[in-house]
């Protein structure tokens, strides 16, 4: 027997028995942003490898240790997507959707990093993003925010969240405030973890984001960006601060909160939780004036969102959430005997009509009890029995599958109407 070929490590298969979750939750994504006005945008899989290095910054763990990058047959270096806002921009100045313009955009889809595969986080896992461009001001900060909010209120899981926010200031008061962490961590270089000391002065905003405890206690008494900020800068996380506060969006205001990318600017968050054991993130964003015009662009504010759909799915399933998902069948249709196939057939074909009603149809044959053992398997509220004396008598029988009521017989010609209104 030829050995079995197995998934990649890392990358997984979303079975039939999953997909019904990951279709509610896309359709909440889609339902919501929506409602606020926001068009799709479709980017490939596979870019060009510099894009990211440009983008994202070369002294990251994304760049330095987790792209999937090749060289294709002309020795161009390409690279699977990591995340989704530096392809959008490189559409958006390509195409010629963002100078002198205002883009509120949406994406969804695959991602890919070579990271150690863990629960809710895995080596391809898909994004949902937004991002908006060409409107510099607070308010559409509060927008991406808001909208947020309300994508965790359609799926049940408000209480379950935390917003942190922070500001980052413009990239000249970060400079400042970059020399003077330096000057700070140099005290304690070698108290400093491998990773914080390679940071040290090349990223030293990074070794703010550390997970080593050590470390972090060494930060207690380091230097704080707010106070490196100008007047312009505050205002705006005020103005900010205040929008939220005027919609009831609750936050905590986190001054150690970086984000792990180079090229956001001003506003930074995060959406936590720790319904998934230790607090993990499960949406992050903020501001990134800088990256249309680092990326050959005309200068272009901007500000968006990303969420990894593995990890809300997980939380969904956790806390139980998914009682209201709907199966992949309402009606299932049978046929007892070879005289009644075809009318069983014309009957589910018909039943299709009604909008949104998903029918299956028996196939392959067999007796009453392997039929109707197929129909409960199916997931489906209702069974269609055609008979004998159903198709002589020009009706069907309808038995429950999920409800504890008696058979009955209803007219063919009125079968639709009625399925209509009882589902």
């Amino acid at each position: 027997m030829a050995k079995q070929i197995q998934a990649i490590r890392g990358m997984n298969d979303i079975l039939p028995t999953q997909s019904p979750l990951w279709q509610k939750l896309e359709a909440v994504l889609r339902d919501t942003v929506a409602a606020y006005g926001y068009s799709e945008i479709r980017t490939p899989i596979v870019e060009s490898t510099d894009l990211f290095k440009r983008s994202i910054g070369e002294v990251t763990d994304i760049v330095e240790k987790e792209m999937y990058t090749f060289a294709d047959r002309n020795g161009d270096l390409l690279t699977l997507r990591p995340e989704g806002t530096a392809s959008t921009v490189r559409a958006g100045n390509e195409h010629g959707l963002l100078y002198n313009q205002e883009q509120r955009l949406w994406y969804m889809g695959p991602m890919f990093r070579h990271e150690r595969p863990q629960k809710g986080r895995y080596r391809q896992f898909h994004q949902f993003g937004v991002e908006v461009y060409g409107i510099g001001s607070a308010d559409v900060d509060a927008e991406v925010l808001m909208m947020s909010a309300r994508l965790w209120q359609k799926l049940g899981i408000t209480e379950h969240v935390k917003l942190e926010l922070n500001t980052l200031g413009d990239p000249a008061e970060r400079a400042n405030y970059r020399d003077a962490l330096i000057a700070f961590l140099e005290q304690f270089k070698e108290q400093l973890d491998e990773d914080s000391q390679r940071r040290m002065y090349t990223n030293p905003l990074r070794v703010l984001d550390t997970k080593n405890p050590d470390v972090q206690a060494l930060l207690a008494d380091a230097p704080e960006l707010m106070d490196y900020l100008g007047d312009e800068s505050k205002a705006h996380f005020s103005h900010l601060c205040e929008l939220l506060d005027a919609v009831g969006i609750q936050y905590t205001v986190n001054p150690r909160l970086v984000r792990g990318l180079d090229y956001y600017n001003r506003t930074v968050f995060e959406w936590v939780t720790d319904s998934l054991g230790a607090q993990g993130t499960v949406l992050a964003g903020g501001r990134y004036d800088g990256l249309v015009g680092q990326l050959g662009g005309k200068d272009t504010p901007a500000v968006g969102f990303a969420m990894g759909l593995e990890r809300i799915v997980l939380m969904l399933e956790t806390l139980a959430l998914t009682e209201d998902v709907a199966g992949a069948v309402d009606i299932y249709v049978t046929a007892m005997g070879d005289s009644c196939r075809v009318e069983a057939i014309k009957i589910a074909q018909t039943l299709r009509d009604v909008p949104g009603l998903k029918v299956m149809s028996h196939c392959g044959g067999g007796n009453f009890k392997k039929q109707m053992k197929r129909a409960d398997k199916s997931g489906a509220k209702l069974a269609i029995v055609i008979g004998e004396n159903e198709l002589a008598n020009n009706q069907v029988a309808l038995k429950y599958l999920r409800e504890d009521k008696e058979q009955e017989l209803v007219a063919r010609d009125s079968l639709a109407t009625y399925i209509a209104e009882l589902i």
